[in-house]
């Protein structure tokens, strides 16, 4: 067995000072296994989602409190759950995935208040974060408060109610865990009293072919009404107009729960690339020291492009793996 893995992966008499894992048929025979690795794992999370599929730590009730740490080290009081914010944000969420965008405004121009006055929220302010491809909550509030226009909505003191959605799904071609944010204050007529919270599981919802251009929109508040289009980020009082209506009761239900997946797929499929391509960079680095210090001849090498390319490789893994927020 050592001397097995001598051979896979130290230059050695053996496999003609080269390890036998930097050997062109080895490397063929890797790439093929990359390839069949993927059509499995693809399949796997199709025909057993239960099994293998996209899953995260997140939930409303850490969502909550966090915000409210946030607020509360910030001198400001902390924010009620509010359940006609929480069906909001639910509605949003599966109008993203409905309709494949990941922007706070829809392709056919459908505005966050749009779903707060749907899910019969009368406000005067009101405003939006959004969140993607996170694992954890305590990542998703750091991230917000981060970008100084997501802090700005999280220590408004503007608000006082906020809802949550946590929806899974595909999303303008990737799976990935949708939040959606939405803060409101209502009318003194219309304040509903806050409600229990019960903690949620993300939902998972149809997946949708389609795909289009990635757009980055900041986070929203409602600006004052006008007849031109609305600047966004200036946070004006706006009476909403809608009918007031007793306060819902109950749980924030955002969908039917799915048991989480046994395996999360995204960070499989992460780990088991950052595991391969720092396996090449100990062969290559390891390969560079021997051949220098035992003084060996030899035609080929470019040891140290090959480092610097799997170098960049992981970086680019880590940037694009990462959550994002608008």
């Amino acid at each position: 067995m050592r001397r097995f893995f001598l051979n896979l992966f130290v230059p050695h008499y053996t496999n003609n000072y080269r390890a036998k894992l930097l050997h062109h048929e080895s490397l063929l025979l890797v790439i093929l296994i990359f390839f069949f690795g993927a059509f499995t794992l693809n399949y796997t999370s199709k025909t057993f989602p239960s099994v293998l599929g996209i899953s995260s730590d997140i939930t409303v009730s850490d969502l909550l409190n966090l915000t409210n740490q946030k607020r509360t080290e910030n001198g400001l009081p902390p924010l009620s759950i509010n359940q006609r914010l929480s069906n909001a944000a639910s509605s949003k969420a599966r109008n993203m995935f409905t309709e494949n965008y990941w922007a706070h405004i829809s392709p056919g121009g459908t505005t966050p208040w749009s779903f707060i006055r749907s899910a019969g929220y009368s406000y005067v302010y009101a405003g939006e974060n959004l969140a993607k491809g996170f694992t954890n909550s305590q990542d998703v509030v750091n991230a917000w408060m981060a970008s100084p226009s997501h802090r700005k909505n999280v220590l408004s003191g503007n608000y006082n109610n906020v809802g949550f959605s946590i929806q899974t799904g595909n999303l303008v071609g990737e799976e990935t865990v949708l939040i959606v944010q939405m803060f409101g204050s209502s009318s003194e007529s219309q304040t509903p009293p806050a409600i229990s919270l019960e903690e949620e599981k993300p939902v998972e919802v149809k997946k949708v072919a389609a795909a289009i251009p990635l757009q980055t929109d900041q986070p929203v508040q409602e600006p004052e009404k006008q007849a031109s289009k609305p600047a966004f980020l200036t946070q004006t009082k706006v009476q909403n107009q809608v009918k007031n209506t007793p306060a819902i009761k109950g749980n924030l239900v955002m969908g039917s729960a799915k048991i989480p997946p046994a395996i999360n797929s995204g960070l499989l499929t992460k780990n088991l690339a950052l595991i391969a391509i720092s396996s090449f960079i100990f062969i290559l680095t390891m390969d560079l020291i021997l051949v220098k210090r035992k003084r060996i001849a030899r035609a080929v090498g470019h040891n140290i492009d090959h480092i610097l390319f799997f170098v960049l490789m992981i970086l680019l893994i880590s940037i694009f793996t990462r959550g994002v927020i608008i």
